[in-house]
This record gives C-alpha cells, sequence and structure tokens, in this order.
C-alpha cells in the first residue's frame, strides 16, 4: 500500500512538473556559410520575452528549450531577421545562406505556416514590382502606388482573417493575431481574437494577446486622449490639454527613423495647409538625444510644438499606448478624444481634406 501511495506521489509530482516547465524542443542546425560565432534567439518563456545565446561551429548549432505550446521564434541568420516555429520534439535546421534554400523538418506548425506562406504567392509577385519603383516615380504615381499596395495589404488581411476562422484551434492562427496585435487597430484585433478557440485564448500567447488589448484600447477611435506632460526643446513642461480645441495630429517618431525622416515633409504640407483652420501637429520624439533630436526637428524644418522625455523606446506617452513601430500617429479632435490612428502618407492627407474641405 505504501509503495502504491509513493507510486501515486510520484506520478502527480511528475505531472506538476510537467506542467510548470513545459515539454522540450531540441533544435540541431547545420547551415553551410554561418560564421563561427553564435546566434541570439528570442522567444517568450511566459509572459516574458527572453533570448538564448547559442555557439554556431562549423555551421552547426544546437539550441534545447523547455516549452508548453508551440510558438514562433526569430533570430538573425546570415544578416537576416529570420522566424521559423518551434514545438515539442526534434527539429532540424539546414540549409546554405540563400533564405529561400534553408529548410526546417519535425515542426508541424512550421510545415502549415509555409503551406498557408505558398497561398499569398499571387500577392507577393504583385507586391514586388510596386516596391521596386517605391519613392523612384512622379507624385501622382506614387499615390497610385500606395492605394495599390494599401489594397493588397487588405486582401493579405482578408485572407488571413478567413485562415483565422477556418483554423481557430491552430498555433499559426494564434501566431497571427499576435502579429497583428503588433501594429493593428483595437477594434481590428479584436475581431480576430474572438475568432480564436477558447484554448487558444488561454493559452500563453493568447493570454498575452488580451494584454495588448487593454493596451490597444486606450488609442481607440472614441477614446480620449492622455493628457500627458513632457519637455519641449528648451527644457520646457507642455501639457496635452493645452491644445484643447484644435484638431491635433500627435506624431511619434524619432530622429534615427528613416521611414519617420521621409514622411516629415508630408507632415509639414499638411502642418501648412491647414494651420489656420484649428489644426497644429505635436511630435513625440522617441530619442535619447538631446542633440540629435534638435538636429533633426532643425533639418527637417517643423515648425510645431516638439515634446519627448529622452527614454526612447521607453518614451511614457508612447509606452502607455503601446506604440511598437515608427512612424505612428494618432488624430485628436478639439473635444480631445482620437478619431484616428496611424494616418500616414495619402490616407493622412484624405483625412484632414474630408474635415477641413
Amino acid at each position: 500500500m505504501l509503495k502504491k501511495l509513493k507510486l501515486i506521489l510520484l506520478v502527480l509530482i511528475g505531472c506538476s512538473v510537467a506542467s510548470l516547465y513545459g515539454q522540450t524542443a531540441k533544435v540541431s542546425g547545420n547551415l553551410t556559410g554561418l560564421k563561427d560565432a553564435k546566434i541570439v534567439i528570442y522567444y517568450y518563456k511566459g509572459d516574458k520575452s527572453v533570448s538564448d545565446t547559442v555557439k554556431v561551429n562549423g555551421g552547426k548549432f544546437k539550441w534545447v528549450v523547455q516549452i508548453s505550446e508551440p510558438q514562433k521564434v526569430g533570430t538573425m541568420l546570415f544578416g537576416r531577421y529570420y522566424q521559423f516555429f518551434v514545438e515539442p520534439g526534434n527539429i532540424e535546421i539546414k540549409g546554405t545562406d540563400k533564405s529561400e534554400e534553408i529548410k526546417i523538418t519535425g515542426s508541424k506548425s512550421q510545415d502549415e505556416y509555409e503551406a498557408y506562406d505558398k497561398t499569398l504567392k499571387d500577392l507577393d509577385d504583385q507586391e514586388s514590382p510596386l516596391y521596386q519603383k517605391w519613392g523612384k516615380v512622379s507624385k501622382e504615381e506614387q499615390v497610385k502606388l500606395e492605394e495599390k499596395v494599401e489594397d493588397l495589404r487588405k486582401q493579405r488581411r482578408a485572407r488571413s482573417n478567413q485562415y483565422i476562422a477556418a483554423h481557430p484551434k491552430s498555433p499559426l492562427s494564434i501566431s497571427m493575431v499576435s502579429d497583428k496585435a503588433m501594429m493593428g487597430s483595437y477594434s481590428d484585433v479584436k475581431e480576430v481574437f474572438g475568432k480564436l478557440d477558447a484554448a487558444a485564448q488561454q493559452s500563453a500567447e493568447g493570454k498575452r494577446i488580451a494584454g495588448r488589448l487593454v493596451v490597444l484600447k486606450r488609442s481607440a477611435v472614441g477614446e480620449p486622449m492622455l493628457n500627458f506632460t513632457q519637455n519641449n526643446i528648451e527644457g520646457k513642461p507642455v501639457q496635452f490639454s493645452n491644445f484643447k480645441g484644435k484638431y491635433v495630429l500627435v506624431d511619434f517618431w524619432a530622429s534615427w527613423c528613416g521611414p519617420c525622416r521621409a514622411e516629415n515633409p508630408n507632415v509639414l504640407k499638411a502642418y501648412q495647409q491647414y494651420k489656420d483652420k484649428n489644426f497644429t501637429v505635436v511630435g513625440v520624439s522617441l530619442d535619447d538625444k538631446g542633440e540629435n533630436w534638435k538636429k533633426a526637428i532643425k533639418d527637417d524644418h517643423m515648425p510645431w510644438t516638439q515634446v519627448s522625455d529622452l527614454k526612447g523606446w521607453k518614451n511614457e506617452v508612447s509606452t502607455y499606448y503601446g506604440i511598437m513601430g515608427i512612424p505612428s500617429t494618432l488624430l485628436i479632435d478639439p473635444k480631445g478624444n482620437i478619431i484616428a490612428k496611424d494616418l500616414r502618407g495619402e490616407s493622412l492627407n484624405k483625412k484632414l481634406a474630408e474635415l477641413f474641405n
């Protein structure tokens, strides 16, 4: 009887340990041309983003990790950021420095991801030549390029939404919702999250998405803008409530951000066109060096109010809104409520024309 009790206890302990630590994924790499050094693999452990440093010898490496469920991880291979799915079991990565020749076996989630990716080839083939012309054509042609790219993006979103609805339990579906949550709007992410199976919503990644939704709701259309205070270029505090009564484009940017600097002339044109129609811009910089911030303002001829706490990506306002990519914008109405998000290029011009013309 005592032996049986001990056996039951060991089984219970074993179950608890397995539940706590998950199962093991063993990843073996053999990539011709990968230099002897190390690679850093980024992944999630619970709700925390972590990384492991793995040694490379003769293009070969091994990574062993405890995971409770399939997840997409990322690393730099041959100077490019590469993502793939890992799950409990033995996984092999083989290939060369050409990304199309890297093959992964042993991960059903990766197989599913690659199969889905092939269904997007028609969109990839249409999009590639558009980016080759990007910024090299006339203004009128550039507007048409932007419209075509946006249409293709809408088609991608529609296909991913259909896939998620048809595969509500799939790790790929969960990952696609997670990707949308990085840069998407609250309403869009909430809708696709609701299509996931209940168990998927309660997975580790599902819980991270739920937490992200709480943050995204802060920038949803109709929500009040945070009444933040940050210093301007002269070191004087500026409170956002000072702009109440005006339409305000809150522009999150940084001196080191190439796309931001490329968008600044468009924002300047909008400012000059509508500044006498109860419209202004407030720049919130994610810089951490004051001299670089001030130089960029001067070089790009930005006459509107600029503020920053010089904390880089830890800027308190951008962190509050969960901004993970710049340029990013919030358009605020005279009552202080958000009426649009992430307007840039032609979409910004169209929205302002609707308001003021």
